[in-house]
């Protein structure tokens, strides 16, 4: 190689280098920005009727709604730093008068600039879709109301254990198409069993560009370690944790345990909710608090207090915010 030929293969090295310094690198998925709660039904969000989360009542009119939800979702926002909140809709609610005024819970969450996930809970408490008719009756006006808010996301159907993984890959494709003018990212499709796992559903190809939901709770096994705990939840994840939400996690926050560090191993919930939330942290995972708000449930990390909310375990707190990112 001649000097100027070895003095232009060094140029066009440099200009190379260079140029490739300054493509935008794509960022890393993850699914951080749902810092979020779940707002539930005392009677658990599997009822035959309507589904009335805790703080409401059925004869409230919108505006009564409304109000009631300020006052809660600035409680989320104030007491935890949330910024989501998942609300159970079943075909009772949406196919019938109260829909009208329940709205007025997901439109305080969005003019609080919260992310709402609408997620539907089925009565029959098999694990499968009660009225595949009044299922998609509820979906189009759900959907036909909410689709062109970008901060709205959908999760066809919460915990689908009576579904063999083909057949609710099956189901949920349907749904897509069904709703092809809704982005596949503000979709939730729920892991099999009880939301346990989403290996299956991230490796559908179907399901390629949505979000994916898991649940994990501590009452699932009886490890008191953070590292046992830890490799549970990665084996439900897979190579998935980019796509995936914890919409629902939870522990006991009105019995008096400690979740601060130097009291987690030993205990399984201590365990369980340090390795979630810590696992969340690290992988760039949103997490769903169950329950934010439900009268009567020890998980409950807020309860009312006046026309807002009052926290019931500040080291609890501490460690969902940790698993939040904050």
């Amino acid at each position: 190689m001649t000097r100027l030929r070895r003095h232009m293969h060094a140029i066009l090295i440099a200009v190379l280098a260079a140029s490739l310094l300054t493509i935008p690198q794509p960022a890393a998925a993850a699914t951080t920005a749902f810092r979020g709660v779940n707002w539930a039904d005392a009677r658990d969000n599997y009822v035959d009727g309507w589904v009335i989360p805790t703080g409401l009542t059925a004869g409230d009119t919108y505006d009564v709604v409304r109000s009631k939800a300020d006052g809660i979702i600035s409680g989320f926002q104030q007491q935890l730093g949330a910024n989501t909140v998942r609300l159970p809709i079943n075909p009772q609610s949406v196919n019938s008068d109260w829909w009208a005024r329940y709205q007025g819970a997901a439109d305080s969450a969005l003019a609080h600039g919260m992310k709402v996930i609408f997620g539907y809970w089925e009565a029959n408490k098999d694990g499968l879709v009660d009225d595949v008719t009044a299922w998609n009756t509820m979906w189009d006006k759900v959907t036909g109301d909410y689709a062109g808010n970008g901060n709205v996301y959908f999760e066809p159907m919460n915990e689908p254990f009576g579904y063999s993984l083909n057949s609710w890959v099956s189901l949920c494709s349907t749904w897509l198409s069904r709703h092809s003018g809704i982005p596949r990212g503000r979709v939730l499709v729920s892991g099999t069993g009880y939301n346990d796992n989403v290996t299956g559903v991230g490796a559908a190809s179907a399901l390629t560009g949505t979000l994916l939901s898991l649940h994990f709770y501590g009452f699932w096994a009886s490890d008191t370690t953070r590292s046992a705990w830890t490799a549970n939840l990665s084996n439900r994840l897979g190579s998935y944790s980019s796509r995936t939400v914890i919409d629902e996690a939870g522990s006991p926050m009105t019995t008096g345990l400690d979740y601060s560090a130097g009291h987690q191993d030993g205990n399984v919930f201590t365990a369980y909710f340090a390795a979630t939330t810590d696992l969340a942290r690290s992988r760039q995972m949103g997490v769903v608090y169950w329950p934010g708000l439900r009268s009567g449930d020890t998980y409950s990390i807020t309860r009312q207090s006046g026309s807002g909310l009052a926290t019931n375990n500040a080291s609890g707190v501490v460690q969902l915010r940790w698993g939040w990112g904050l």
